[in-house]
């Protein structure tokens, strides 16, 4: 992937965005084209600490071919993304641009057998049902066992070792404060992606908004 230095993130927040996301789009090549599938995963982790992907997919999934040889498979992660109209800036002669979070990894895949995926597939739902408290999680032992052996059938597991790790954050790191501000603002007002990129940007450089910040306080009766 492509990363400017300005909005290059390390490992370590790279593998935290892709955890607490949980969803990517996995791709491999064939010999003569790319296979993609998006896809829930989680990360653990080998005993020396190499990052491991752990996912499944359908039986008749044509990534499924591909698993267990040495070719490298790639996991994109995206985040929140955005439209920047250069008519926000402060600043003159300015161009059309996007915002975005994304992470890459990458490595070989192998198969899981069944016990794995018995296990991959209650702390995948786990992870998951966790987003939902209060509400009682959903685990397996809610099915019959002839339904869950059924279910399991029509998938394989899979788990990524994780070789590389690559983030790019484009939150505008690069620009001004004054034009910084510019664009957060105008973005605050925008769809749901938009308000996310706007407060993804006011956490990254809130010295930026403390006049706003101030300005509200001391409006307040």
């Amino acid at each position: 992937m492509y990363t400017p230095p300005f909005f290059k993130q390390d490992r370590a927040a790279s593998l935290k965005f892709a955890e607490e996301r949980g969803f990517g789009t996995m791709c491999a090549f064939d010999g003569h084209k790319p296979v993609a599938s998006p896809l829930p995963f989680y990360l653990t982790y080998a005993a020396d600490g190499t990052p491991q992907a752990a996912f499944h997919v359908a039986r008749h999934n044509p990534l499924l071919r591909l698993a267990g040889g040495d070719a490298s498979w790639l996991l994109a992660v995206n985040g929140p993304d955005a439209y920047v109209s250069p008519d926000w800036y402060v600043s003159p002669d300015q161009v059309p641009t996007w915002l975005y979070q994304s992470v890459h990894l990458s490595g070989p895949v192998r198969l899981l057998s069944d016990d794995e995926l018995a296990v991959q597939i209650d702390t995948l739902s786990d992870k998951f049902e966790h987003w939902l408290l209060p509400k009682k999680p959903w685990t397996s032992a809610k099915m019959t066992a002839g339904r869950l052996a059924t279910m399991k059938k029509a998938i394989v597991g899979l788990v990524m070792t994780v070789e590389e790790v690559e983030g790019s954050f484009k939150l505008n790191q690069h620009k001004s404060d004054a034009d910084y501000a510019a664009i957060a603002n105008a973005l605050g007002g925008g769809d749901a992606d938009a308000k996310q990129i706007s407060h993804l940007m006011r956490q990254a450089r809130p010295q930026v908004f403390a006049d706003d910040t101030n300005m509200l306080e001391g409006s307040a009766p």
